[in-house]
């Protein structure tokens, strides 16, 4: 997908202030910790097609008004991710804005994690 100059800065401002971390690191923080959250930020469509197995969907275009409910522990380790991982730093910038501390966004998104692993599940 081909990305709008203006987004890119707006992504690249995000990235500056979250961490990233790789599928690989991801998948060994939820082996390790059964209380990581896996947060798929994409679209509904794109949630209805197929998703990484244990996510919640909180689509970037409701997070913030509802993460707070679905995650009341702001110090809960939280992975975001979406389809390249543009949307997924986008998202951890704004809820780490509202007081998570413990929050990081997965390089690559969906893309990367399909590479990875054939760990999905989809309705």
């Amino acid at each position: 997908m081909e990305h709008s100059e203006g987004f890119l800065n707006l992504v690249n401002d995000a990235k500056s202030r979250v961490r990233e971390i790789t599928v690989a690191e991801t998948q060994q923080r939820m082996r390790e910790n059964r209380d990581v959250k896996l947060i798929d930020v994409r679209e509904d469509h794109e949630w209805n097609e197929a998703y990484a197995a244990g996510a919640i969907h909180l689509g970037k275009g409701i997070i913030e008004r509802d993460i707070e409910r679905t995650v009341p522990d702001k110090d809960a380790e939280l992975i975001l991710y979406c389809g390249g991982g543009y949307r997924s730093a986008l998202a951890t910038d704004a809820i780490q804005k509202m007081g998570y501390t413990n929050v990081f966004s997965m390089a690559g998104g969906w893309k990367a994690w399909k590479e990875a692993t054939d760990y999905t599940d989809s309705e």
